[in-house]
């Protein structure tokens, strides 16, 4: 009796403590990575402690609507002290969001006592985005603006913060865009084409889409469409060889005389054949009516020949056999090589035109590929001496001298060459030598090269009792820190065309030091010595400097800033004296408003020169503009420049002025104040006018004119008379009976378009317009036809069936704005077009201006709830002309299928109790 009072007193007082028993390890289900759109079941542990059956009504209830127990009600019995596992099945909607919820279990027994039990379930992030293009036009002319359509949903549960953009077009929607589970938007995009399109081509659209919080789901999707060009490039049928002809008047006012005239020139370079493989280049260039200075052009001739591994040329170049022997010559002569698999034969004649000292010359050689990058050549040179003696050096020509040579380059390895030469020249009475060595390093932190050059006394090639010595050495330490070295010795008899006077003899070693302080900044600091010495008489400067550089380069916005400052101790060996000398520079260069524009100046105290201590100023500027593509503009000044530079022309003051009058046709107009090499204070005046003319002469006939005909048929149209037609470039347009013609076309692809504003709004063609053709017949037809368009209506329903406790459509959609409804996507697809639309259930659609023919149209999901499905997702039909089909799409709550077992099924666990 005790016992049975106790029992009672325990299950009045303590009721939830039966149910509350710890649960076993191996009944916990897997709740903590639940995907949205599936199905579980979550385990209760019952226990019945008493002594008696017990029948319990079971209800099961969730925190979120979108998780939905498949069984919401049930009936369970347990024995007396029987433990079991209840099983509440649940469905985990797809518009589920992450986060925890929480399943609550009711239980009532037949006494009317209540209990419940709760369980937490997770459900996890589902990122996931779909990005699909809708709509792209098939064509758009040149000009005109293609827009293309994307569909953006987010499937997954979490909501998606995105950043829209777009590599080649201009994206319509906000650069920024938050879009919550199951949500969609359409996203547009568009890029103006350009009218100046030569010819037609295909040009993709892209979107790219960018998740802030799961880069995983980048996507790049891209739309083609195929811009028709509406100023076709003609085609020409023959192929043509570029050439200028140029008439230019010149007139210079030299040392106090004035001299004008005029001058021609014919300049040609191209193919003679559509192949490209017979290449020619030739060139014409009439007297000079003043004094040859380097803003002038020298009389020239010259063609040149090359075909596969032959080549030719006759008349004026700068012919070289070899870097000792002849390195440089101007003259008039002829040169011939051709090339073998891996041997080449060669050589030239040359009559040098400004260097008095040599009457002929001739030169063969042979070269030997060893490698891809390595070779070696061996040769021949003769020359005749001229008329007057002649003196190399302390060499006296006073025969015809030979010199054979052979030389080579070799690759050592990727990151190593190695090149150099030997030479032997005899004459008469006497015999020299010469040799050269040269070497390049190029590492991923070092690089360097050097070259040594020696000839004899008695050598009779371009150099000779000469040697010279250049080196130079980089190392990047680190990112910010390089260091660097370079050692420089001039050859100093070397046997020059007298057209040029020759630079200074220099002679410098230097190192230093760079430091990028800034990604747009660096500084140098360079230590060393420089000697220079004039070659001409008299003699303006000769002397030896030891002296420390600084230089800062700086980017500041669009302004590149560069300062250097130079101070040295100075050896005159020209006057004597010793002094000290010091340089400043700035230079500043930015653009704007499609100019250029670079000022510069320097101040100097120098003891190089004639004075100690000797102050001079140099500032100058350069502007370059650019008006048009059609029309450029440049101006430059300079006051004055330094003695070592007397050597060579200079510009003091130069205008340059470009204008294209129309295509093949431009005019150059050009005024210079000018020091003329060798010159110190005497200012010269240049001007010329130039008219240049740029005919395309044709050489080879590639292809026939063709022609295009055809008819238009009347299926039920007011007229087909007066209809334009468009082909390219040409026009036509059609007689009363819909016949066309297009005469003398040029072969190629083109793409046949109707003058819409020649028909009917409702005309439509037979066939896809713009329609491409290739026209490589000599004559072509095409016909087709105009008839009247049709349409497609239609509604897209909702049907209530199946289970009642299942909240209905209306329900779902409820309290949710209009971007998170339920829609689909319809497509309405024949063989050549394909149109879709996005269409929200219970609104209608339609599709408009469609061809007559066999169509079909079918229904996508897109992100449906799968509780309902789409009753008919494909339509075949015939389009009649002029008609108007009705479809109806019906949407359906889908029906769930739950099986009960037979048996009841329990599930229960032992206790195994160790022994000791």
């Amino acid at each position: 009796m005790i016992k049975t009072w106790t029992l009672f007193i325990i299950l009045l007082l303590f009721p939830a403590f039966i149910f509350s028993q710890q649960q076993s390890n191996r009944l916990i289900s897997k709740k903590d990575s639940l995907m949205p759109g599936m199905s579980t079941s979550i385990p209760f542990t019952l226990e019945n402690n008493s002594a008696e059956s017990k029948t319990y009504d079971i209800s099961v209830a969730t925190s979120s609507p979108s998780i939905n127990p498949i069984l919401a009600k049930g009936e369970f019995q347990m024995a007396p002290y029987e433990t079991s596992v209840y099983l509440v099945p649940l469905r985990v909607g797809a518009e589920t969001g992450q986060g925890t919820y929480s399943v609550t279990l009711n239980i009532t027994d037949r006494n009317g006592i209540s209990f419940a039990k709760s369980s937490k379930i997770t459900v996890s992030g589902n990122s996931s985005l779909l990005v699909t293009a809708l709509n792209t036009p098939e064509f758009v002319r040149a000009g005109e603006t293609i827009r293309a359509s994307f569909l953006l949903k987010n499937n997954g549960n979490i909501t998606e913060k995105l950043v829209l953009g777009s590599k080649n077009a201009i994206v319509d929607n906000e650069s920024s865009l938050v879009l919550a589970p199951n949500e969609s938007t359409i996203i547009t995009i568009h890029k103006v084409t350009s009218p100046e399109l030569a010819q037609n081509e295909f040009q993709n659209l892209n979107l790219s889409v960018r998740s802030k919080n799961n880069p995983k789901e980048n996507q790049d999707v891209y739309a083609s469409t195929q811009v028709i060009s509406v100023k076709p490039t003609e085609n020409d049928i023959y192929h043509r060889l570029p050439v200028a002809v140029s008439l230019s008047f010149i007139g210079m006012q030299n040392l106090g005389v004035y001299n004008d005239g005029f001058q021609g020139e014919i300049y040609g370079k191209g193919t003679l054949d559509k192949d490209n493989k017979n290449q020619i280049e030739f060139r014409a260039v009439t007297h000079n009516p003043v004094e040859l200075n380097t803003f002038t052009q020298y009389e020239e001739y010259f063609v040149n020949y090359k075909r596969d591994n032959f080549f030719l040329h006759l008349g004026d170049k700068t012919y070289s056999s070899s870097y000792l022997t002849e390195f440089a010559r101007y003259g008039r002569g002829a040169e011939i090589r051709y090339d073998f698999n891996k041997v080449s034969f060669g050589g030239f004649y040359n009559h040098p035109r400004f260097f008095r000292d040599i009457k002929d010359e001739f030169n063969m050689y042979s070269t030997f590929k060893i490698r891809k990058e390595s070779e070696i050549s061996v040769g021949y040179l003769y020359k005749t001496p001229g008329k007057e003696e002649v003196r190399y050096g302390d060499v006296k020509l006073d025969s015809d001298a030979h010199l054979p040579y052979a030389k080579g380059k070799f690759k050592v390895s990727k990151n190593i060459n190695l090149s150099g030469e030997l030479a032997y020249s005899t004459t008469q009475k006497t015999d020299g030598t010469a040799y050269l060595f040269q070497a390049d390093a190029v590492f991923k932190k070092l690089n360097g090269s050097l070259m040594y050059m020696r000839a004899s006394p008695d050598f009779a090639g371009y150099f000779t009792n000469t040697n010279t010595f250049n080196g130079n050495i980089y190392y990047t330490i680190t990112k910010k820190i390089s260091v660097f070295a370079n050692y420089m010795q001039d050859a100093k008899n070397f046997q020059r065309d007298t057209l040029l006077l020759a630079a200074p003899y220099r002679k410098y070693f230097q190192y230093g030091v760079q430091y990028r302080y800034l990604p747009s900044g660096f500084v140098i600091f360079n230590n060393g010595y420089q000697a220079y010495k004039d070659r001409l008489e008299p003699k303006q400067f000769d002397y030896y400097e030891r002296y420390f550089k600084v230089s800062i380069n700086q980017q500041i916005g669009v302004f590149q800033i560069n300062l250097d400052g130079q101070l040295g101790k100075t050896d005159n060996y020209l006057t004597g004296f010793r002094g000290n000398s010091s340089f400043y520079s700035a230079n500043l260069s930015f653009q704007k408003f499609r100019t250029s524009f670079n000022i510069f100046g320097s101040y100097a105290i120098s003891s190089r020169y004639q004075l100690k201590n000797q102050k001079n100023l140099y500032y100058g500027a350069r502007i370059f503009s650019r008006f048009s593509d059609k029309t450029s503009l440049s101006i430059f000044y300079q006051n004055n420049y330094m003695p070592e530079e007397y050597f060579k022309d200079r510009n003091l003051f130069e205008l340059l002025f470009h204008q294209q009058l129309f295509p093949g046709n431009e005019l150059d107009l050009s005024g210079r104040y000018s020091l003329q090499r060798g010159e110190i204070g005497n200012k010269d005046f240049i001007f010329s006018m130039r008219y240049t003319w740029r005919p395309n002469v044709p050489v080879q006939k590639t292809a026939e004119y063709t022609s295009l005909s055809g008819n238009i048929s009347n299926l039920g149209i007011k007229k087909t008379e007066g209809i334009r037609l468009m082909l390219g470039s040409y026009l036509s347009i059609t007689d009363k009976d819909g016949n066309y013609m297009f005469k003398n076309v040029i072969p190629d692809n083109y793409f046949l378009e109707i003058d819409r504003s020649t028909t009917e709004i409702n005309d439509i063609p037979t066939q896809t317009f713009p329609a491409a053709l290739s026209l490589i017949n000599k004559e072509n037809t095409f016909n087709f036809g105009l008839t009247t368009a049709s349409n497609v209506q239609g509604h897209v329903k909702f049907l209530e069936t199946g289970e009642k406790d299942q909240p209905d459509f209306g329900q779902l959609t409820a309290g949710k704005d209009k971007k998170k409804r339920e829609s689909i996507i319809v497509e309405a697809t024949n063989n050549d077009q394909t149109y879709r639309k996005i269409c929200f259930i219970g609104e209608d659609f339609d599709f408009t201006y469609l061809r007559p023919g066999d169509w079909t149209v079918k229904v996508y999901r897109n992100g449906l709830d799968k509780r309902y499905k789409i009753s008919t997702d494909r339509f075949q039909f015939t389009l009649q002309p002029a008609e108007i089909k009705k479809l109806s799409i019906n949407v359906v709550k889908q029906q769930i299928e739950i099986k009960y077992q037979q048996e009841s099924l329990k599930v229960g666990y032992n206790d195994i109790k160790k022994k000791k």
